[in-house]
């Protein structure tokens, strides 16, 4: 079985915009209970020379089966095994919020075995070593209501018990793996960070994006938008625009 084969059985990783000949594959890593497809958007958007992988985090459609992780340093590992079919084109490495930690341990990983992609790009969450800075909800109202404040689940789910529980219990085991998770303040990557950063996001408000510059030994950037913490959605093509110039600029 050749690898590309072998990447199409793979239940974790998803192909949102396959292309021929690809300059560069962008690893999209979710924020906490979201599935792959929740880059859709922003995958659409992306240039030609763009292919978007989204990782499915186990307890999502597709992958349920598999047992929940909450360790992002576990989580990494398993993430990395599954991407070394898809590792012939440059890559790049994108999450938000909990997925902005698991990138970063990715890219360790694929940089530790001599696969380290072209840039790590990051956003809605404090750096590694700084923790949350914010107070993570326990119980199934306090996550409702705060699901509900952010708009990072679509409406309906909140009126229907049977969808909402399995939603629910993804979203426990991921606050649990980021609320956890504390990475030394030494640890770094190779490849150059960039940090998306909305002007209106409560959980790096006051600054909180600039500890990420101490997790690279390479460049550090901002890039500003307005909204709240999901201006991923509400901006895709322009989040899409930016980070298409930007990869151009790595791969050229």
């Amino acid at each position: 079985m050749n690898t590309q084969e072998t990447a199409k059985k793979s239940t974790w990783i998803q192909n949102l915009t396959p292309r021929t000949d690809p300059a560069v594959r962008l690893v999209c890593l979710p924020y906490a209970g979201a599935s792959a497809t929740a880059y859709s958007a922003l995958a659409a958007a992306l240039p030609q020379s763009v292919e978007a992988l989204s990782v499915q985090y186990p307890g999502r459609p597709g992958n349920r089966e598999e047992p929940l992780i909450a360790d992002v340093g576990e989580l990494a590992d398993r993430i990395a095994g599954e991407l070394a079919p898809w590792l012939g084109p440059p890559v790049a490495v994108f999450g938000h919020s909990f997925g902005s930690v698991v990138a970063f341990e990715v890219t360790r990983r694929l940089e530790a075995a001599g696969t380290g992609p072209l840039r790590l790009v990051v956003s809605g969450r404090r750096s590694p070593s700084d923790g949350l800075g914010a107070y993570t909800p326990g119980s199934d109202e306090e996550i409702v209501a705060e699901l509900k404040e952010l708009g990072g689940v679509p409406a309906k789910l909140f009126t229907r018990p049977k969808f909402l529980k399995p939603v629910l219990d993804v979203v426990k085991n991921d606050y649990r793996a980021n609320s956890g998770y504390l990475a030394d303040p030494e640890a770094r990557v190779a490849c150059p960070v960039s940090f998306l950063l909305a002007d209106a996001d409560p959980y790096v408000a006051g600054g909180g994006e600039r500890g990420w510059r101490r997790h690279t030994t390479a460049g550090f950037r901002v890039v500003k938008f307005p909204g709240g913490h999901f201006f991923l959605n509400e901006q895709a093509a322009a989040v899409a625009e930016k980070i298409g110039e930007t990869l151009g600029e790595d791969v050229n």
